[in-house]
């Protein structure tokens, strides 16, 4: 969460509430609802890196609030995650893990554990298309939804070609 919520201040200063706002406008359902909680415990981590920078702000008749500003630090932080590639594919994937060593053990069938694995896929692939209904307005979100959709396809193709070579 950290580099969302720079993302953020670099954009503009802010307090803790109008970032979490801000996570829930830009990416819609599709992205897990944003707790205030971790969003105040990240600013204080990120304020104490050097990256951010608060100051207390005055309100009348209300708690004072904290408004944070992405520092030069950063800046620089935040642009070498923009640069930087995101991890590639999974290569110590779980479920792959529970197929291969379930063999010789008589507690999983590796056609079952493929089969439960497909019906999870398809089940989750339902849920994104109906929260893809609701979210017909926010682009990004749609997008987002859009891709973990084409990987849950990409699960179904790769769980098709496991049950050929292991069953």
């Amino acid at each position: 969460m950290r580099h969302q919520l720079l993302a953020l201040l670099a954009r503009q200063p802010a307090y803790g509430y109008e970032l979490k706002q801000g996570l829930e406008q830009t990416f819609g359902a599709a992205y897990p609802q944003p707790n205030i909680g971790q969003i105040y415990v990240t600013l204080s981590r990120l304020e104490k890196s050097g990256l951010i920078r608060g100051t207390e702000v005055t309100q009348e008749g209300r708690p004072d609030k904290k408004v944070y500003e992405i520092t030069e630090k950063g800046t620089e932080e935040l642009a070498g995650w923009f640069e930087a590639p995101t991890e590639g594919p999974r290569v110590r994937d779980e479920f792959f893990m529970k197929l291969i060593l379930a063999e010789g053990t008589d507690l999983a069938d590796q056609l079952t554990l493929i089969n439960n694995q497909r019906r999870h896929c398809i089940n989750t692939m339902r849920g994104l298309n109906k929260l893809a209904a609701t979210e017909r307005g926010n682009r990004t979100s749609l997008l987002l939804i859009e891709g973990a959709v084409l990987h849950l396809q990409a699960d179904l193709d790769w769980l098709e070609r496991c049950q050929e070579e292991l069953t």
